[in-house]
């Protein structure tokens, strides 16, 4: 958490404005500048902390809002083993989940159309059955919006039981 003390005061000085007496093609008259009056306008360093804060929140928001990794998913277990590691898990509905190989590939990421949310285009989220992730830290990335319980598998490990399940809250 950013602090900011201060017991700083500034000084602005208020002009009550300028006054012309002049029309188009006439000649321009002088203009008298109004005596300055003072005023003080005091800048509490409470509210500077608190427009600092907001910069801070607001920037980082963005930040996340941009980027915003829920979590990462090992493709195949630090042992050999052909698992998503972790294979159950949950994150909130707009993060990205990162799937990335690391051991046992190839592998790839298919969800089950029978165990997503009615409505979820398989296809828009899955891997093409096709396409496989072949060499280690290669990865492969979505984002669910929906929210409910998502099914994923790896297709040329499934009946390994290489499958996962995630919840988007």
């Amino acid at each position: 958490m950013a602090t900011f003390t201060s017991a700083a005061a500034a000084t602005v000085a208020s002009f009550s404005g300028l006054k012309t007496h002049a029309t188009i093609g006439a000649s321009l008259a002088p203009a008298k500048l109004a005596t300055p009056t003072k005023k003080l306008m005091i800048v509490r360093s409470s509210a500077l902390k608190d427009v600092g804060v907001a910069m801070v929140a607001t920037a980082a928001s963005a930040l996340l809002a941009s980027s915003a990794l829920a979590i990462q998913v090992k493709m195949g277990g630090d042992d050999g083993s052909l698992a998503f590691v972790p294979s159950d898990f949950s994150v909130a509905a707009g993060e990205k989940i990162e799937f990335y190989n690391n051991a046992g590939f190839p592998h790839n990421v298919r969800f089950d159309e029978d165990a997503v949310p009615a409505g979820v285009d398989i296809e828009k989220i899955s891997m093409p059955e096709e396409d496989y992730l072949n060499g280690p830290g290669e990865q492969y990335s979505v984002t669910l919006t929906k929210p409910g319980t998502y099914e994923f598998y790896c297709a040329p490990h499934q009946g390994a039981g290489m499958t996962g399940k995630v919840t988007v809250n």
